[in-house]
């Protein structure tokens, strides 16, 4: 017959195995949460950064709107990541469309999944609006 004296170690053992799963658990769930919001953040920049090239047809115009909607992020957008294709809208014709990719790489808060992972937000638009 076993006594409470027999198991009074029962339950702090049974935490330290546990607790590591539980602080795994959590570190993903606010990296994958993070990670939701700057791919979110990159698309509705690419969004903004698409539109003014459509309708203005001005790349440095784009590319500020691009930067400006994306100033949120640590570290910040660069020229070097913002890809516009083609690089100006074609005079006369709304059967061309323009495409803005914002490529960001985005550093883990922890460290412990690894040090960034690459996010892509996109926006594509018929030239001329």
């Amino acid at each position: 017959m076993t006594t409470m004296r027999d198991e009074r170690g029962a339950s702090a053992v049974e935490f330290a195995l546990i607790v590591p799963l539980l602080v795994l658990l959590v570190l993903g769930i606010v990296e994958f949460g993070r990670g939701f919001q700057v791919q979110g953040t990159l698309s509705a920049a690419a969004r903004e950064g698409v539109r003014l090239m459509a309708l203005q047809n001005d790349p440095a115009a784009a590319r500020d709107a691009v930067r400006s909607a994306a100033s949120s992020l640590d570290p910040a957008v660069t020229d070097a990541q913002i890809a516009i294709t083609p690089a100006s809208c074609p005079q006369g014709t709304g059967s061309t469309l323009v495409r803005l990719t914002v490529d960001y790489d985005m550093p883990f808060l922890t460290g412990f999944f690894g040090a960034s992972v690459e996010l892509t937000g996109t926006g594509v638009m018929r030239c001329g609006g």
